[in-house]
């Protein structure tokens, strides 16, 4: 049933009248808002309120001829539940009437207890944008907008032309009162499940007298100058911009809203809809791409996807740019609107940028830190690598250099040494005076997360949930932390000091190790969950052999390969002799050779199914086995083990014709009647490895495929269990730790938003589609052909030391000159709103903001003639360039089709 008067009240702050044009009906979100909390009696004197004038209650019942005191305690709930302000002025209670946004909205969801009870309020809060925000595109000129970006004041540190209004240390050194409260945007996405991760606690500051009524009401709570300078400061480290509600008049504002791109509903209007004048300062970002190296740090961080890494090395043909369409001198609807934006923000150019970037799959700013190297700016560079990969000295050494194999310099004369140089970066973490330690964002620490296996996909998850600022706990079955880093990794390839220096800085983070815990059989999840545990990362990897299933394979002498990596790894003395016969063709068949070499083999053959072009082990590896004497016997797969007293004997072995059908599936093809027989002591299985999961998932939801990986969502990585995410080898089968690292990145962020209430695992979340550029598209003349450099090997007594050397400096400084520096961000300058995160994001002073725009906020009064000025001029423009238009639409039939998402 309609409250009438409640109705009738809408339409009073509204400014209209009922069944005029544009009034207010009851399906409406202006009345929605009001609805579940606001009476008829409460709506009846509040029909005797005005606009941004000040009355009392003694004013109001004299107006309303009801008593005084009735009409105090109707007025004070109006102010309670955010209907109207309420001040102190010259010792007694005034009340008026603000906008719906910037004001009646934000302060009614602000109310904690009915946004919870009523969620109506949250859901009118978003409609409102939704629905009201489309008729303005266009409309206002820049700076005149109802809420307004302010840049972050480091980010025009250097703008000589800069006016005071576009500083925010202006607003707080000119106000006295403070107050900080919960983001009205994010609480109302938090109440409708739609939050984006940034989470609403502590983020916008009041003014003046909004901080009066918002300390007076328990929307917020007081603060001093300093704590809200560095609120600002904690906001602007997290990622977060600055918008005030601009309708004060020049230089004036009641309130500083720390926002993001993917929940504020003000920030919608140019997201969504494009209409980015209206909120947008007078900065646009501009890139300097002589200095720029396309890390995206940038591009991961504009609130409103108006950077994305592009190229540029010279192309044969041009690389052609669209032009973002605008309201500002079109007809503005539906088809111009991006209504997905919050799940198809994209990083790249069309065109691509640097293919190391694009193919590492944890996509590290490899061009960043090999600039900031070259510039002897070592720990810059090591932070910068450690935004996405947390264990830079282990993958220094075992990382399948995925961005090597793509490097453009590559296709001049031989890629970029990147693992070498990263391997001389990470030597910092060796030091503990000079290791990068991040700063914990937050503190979540009453969450507790249990991580489960200490390989490198719940090692990555551990250390970007620690960084988060949650309590983690890492339980591991074995006696030692690494997971197949140091159990299935030989020592002369990682050393297991590498590993344990890099481990060092999770516990400095607060992560808590438990070992010698199989949780399944010692404890279960269900305990663990009676103990507090908020939700689990599953990263158990794939640590169990795999046998073939041929006659003989359980003697006495035959092993799976992983089994005797975890053997010798773990300091048993594990002695072979004679001919040992290593099947498999993969890296770790060769680890197993190379392995098999140091514990007393006096021959190590390999047979594998594999051409010597098809072999998955790498280049490098296979010229390491072939410089220790192990002969690789290409295309032959074990027919059958032969046995003698309960021991293998020998290996009879068959002819592969081919290991892959027309598809590139694996299967493999042999000739039956060309066999051979070799001689074996031992016979060592490398031919993959098996996912073990004990009692793990007992009276769990969890369900696996068909090869024993955990089914879980592609994006997410949650499992059936909704509390249970999952990665690494357990989930993709058995690849790089590379792959498990950028995993686990990824499941930590799905953690934190399925602990953190209200929060979607998908929305406003970076989809990281980096793409390399057309290399058939380049001009590489004209360039040095300075040699590759070398690390010099390491003297060693031992031959399970790692002898690869590490780069000197001077090496560093030559390597890092080989760079063809491939990427460059790229801007949109209509899309940038000015707010500076991308400013504070770079480390090469690449980027600044630019004054393109020279507008100020206008007082209330004064803003219809301003937009009504503003709105004949775009119809002359408009009317103008129709001819124009419908010429171009009849020469070019297919412009302007590709348009972004839209529902």
């Amino acid at each position: 049933m309609v409250k009438e008067r409640v109705l009738d009240f809408a339409n009073h702050i509204n400014r209209t009248k009922r069944g005029a044009k544009g009034a207010i009906t009851e399906t409406d979100p202006e009345y929605r808002i009001l609805e579940p909390v606001v009476s008829n009696e409460m709506a009846d004197v509040g029909m005797f309120l005005e606009l941004r004038k000040p009355k009392s209650a003694e004013e109001v019942a004299l107006l309303s001829g009801k008593p005084v005191e009735e009409v105090s305690k109707l007025l004070w709930e109006l102010a309670d539940c955010g209907a109207c302000f309420i001040n102190k002025i010259d010792g007694t209670d005034k009340y008026w009437l603000d906008l719906w946004i910037p004001g009646v909205m934000e302060m009614m969801v602000n109310h904690k207890e009915n946004v919870r009870k009523y969620p109506q309020i949250a859901e009118a809060f978003e409609a409102y944008g939704r629905v009201r925000g489309p008729k303005t595109a266009g409309l206002f000129p820049v700076g005149m907008g109802l809420m307004r970006v302010i840049p972050i004041e480091h980010s025009i540190s250097g703008e000589t032309r800069r006016a005071s209004y576009e500083e925010v240390s202006m607003y707080l050194n000119e106000n006295d009162l403070f107050s900080v409260s919960d983001c009205s945007c994010r609480t109302a996405r938090e109440i409708m499940g739609e939050g984006c991760g940034h989470l609403k606690e502590d983020m916008c500051i009041q003014l003046g007298h909004a901080a009066e009524y918002y300390i007076r009401t328990g929307r917020g709570r007081q603060i001093t100058r300093e704590e809200a300078f560095e609120i600002i400061k904690r906001a602007e480290e997290n990622g977060l911009m600055h918008q005030i509600p601009n309708t004060d008049g020049p230089g004036k504002t009641h309130a500083i809203c720390n926002c993001c791109g993917c929940s504020c509903f003000s920030l919608r209007t140019a997201t969504m809809f494009y209409n980015n004048d209206m909120v947008r300062s007078n900065y646009v970002s501009h890139v300097d791409k002589d200095k720029c190296v396309a890390c995206g740090e940038c591009v991961e961080h504009c609130p409103v996807n108006a950077l994305k890494v592009g190229q540029k090395l010279c192309t044969v043909n041009p690389v052609k740019k669209k032009k973002t369409p605008t309201p500002r001198d079109r007809e503005w609807g539906p088809a111009d609107w991006n209504t997905d934006y919050r799940t198809n923000a994209k990083v790249a150019e069309e065109g691509g940028s640097s293919p190391c970037k694009a193919e590492c799959p944890a996509h590290i700013g490899i061009q960043g830190y090999i600039k900031l190297a070259s510039q002897g700016k070592y720990k810059e560079a090591l932070e910068l690598i450690k935004f996405e990969n947390p264990f830079p000295a282990v993958c220094g050494r075992v990382c399948p250099r995925y961005c090597e194999s793509a490097c453009t310099r590559g296709d001049l004369d031989e890629p970029i040494a990147i693992d070498d140089i990263k391997k001389f970066i990470a030597e910092q973490d060796m030091n503990t005076e000079h290791r990068f330690v991040p700063r914990k964002k937050h503190d979540y620490s009453d969450k507790k997360i249990a991580v489960i296996g200490a390989g490198p996909a719940g090692l990555s998850c551990a250390y970007y949930l620690a960084v988060e600022g949650y309590s983690v706990t890492v339980f591991e079955k074995e006696n030692r932390l690494g997971g197949m880093l140091t159990l299935g990794i030989p020592e002369f390839r990682l050393e297991k000091k590498v590993v344990d220096a890099e481990i060092d800085i999770l516990r400095e983070l607060g992560v808590e190790f438990k070992t010698n815990t199989n949780v399944g059989t010692d404890i279960t999840l269900d305990e663990l969950r009676s103990q507090g545990y908020k939700a689990f990362f599953l990263g158990i990897g794939a640590q169990g052999g795999r046998k073939l299933n041929i006659e003989g394979e359980d003697a006495e002498g035959v092993m799976t390969g992983v089994d005797f990596l975890r053997k010798v790894n773990s300091g048993s003395d594990l002695k072979l002799n004679g001919t040992v016969i290593v099947i498999g063709g993969g890296n770790v068949a060769i680890d197993v050779a190379r392995t098999a070499v140091r514990v007393g083999a006096d021959e190590t053959d390999m047979y594998c199914l594999e051409s010597r072009e098809e072999m998955p082990a790498l280049e490098e590896e296979i010229e390491e086995a072939f410089a220790e004497h192990i002969a690789i016997n290409n295309s032959w797969g074990p027919k059958r083990i032969i046995v003698e007293n309960g021991r293998v004997a020998g290996v009879e072995f068959k002819k592969c014709v081919s290991v892959f059908d027309k598809d590139k599936r694996f299967n493999p093809v042999f000739d039956e009647n060309q066999t051979k027989t070799v001689k074996a002591d031992f016979v060592l299985l490398s031919v993959g490895q098996a996912i073990e999961w004990g009692d793990l998932l007992k009276g769990s939801k969890v369900e696996l495929n068909r090869n024993n990986t955990v089914k879980a969502d592609a994006q997410t990585f949650q499992t059936a269990e909704s509390d249970i995410f999952a990665g690494g080898d357990a989930l993709t089968g058995p690849k790089f730790a590379i792959d498990a690292i950028a995993v686990g990145k990824e499941g930590a962020v799905s953690i934190h938003r399925f602990v953190q209430p209200g929060q979607s695992l998908v929305l406003g979340r970076i989809k990281r589609d980096y793409r390399p550029l057309d290399k058939e598209n380049l001009k590489l003349e004209g360039y040095d052909r300075l040699p590759r450099q070398k690390p010099a090997e390491t003297a060693s007594s031992s031959r399970f030391k790692d002898t690869r050397g590490v780069f000197t400096e001077e090496q560093i400084k030559k390597e890092t000159e080989r760079c063809l520096g491939c990427g460059a961000t790229v801007t949109d300058e209509y899309i940038c709103v000015g707010c500076g995160q991308c400013v504070t994001r770079c480390k090469f002073d690449a980027i600044s903001l630019v004054k393109k725009y020279d507008r100020g906020a206008v007082e209330l009064k004064d803003l219809r003639p301003s937009v009504v000025k503003h709105a004949i001029k775009r119809k002359l423009v408009i009317t103008a360039k129709k001819p124009l238009r419908f010429v171009e639409s009849v020469l070019s039939p297919d412009k302007g089709k590709n348009r972004p998402s839209k529902v």
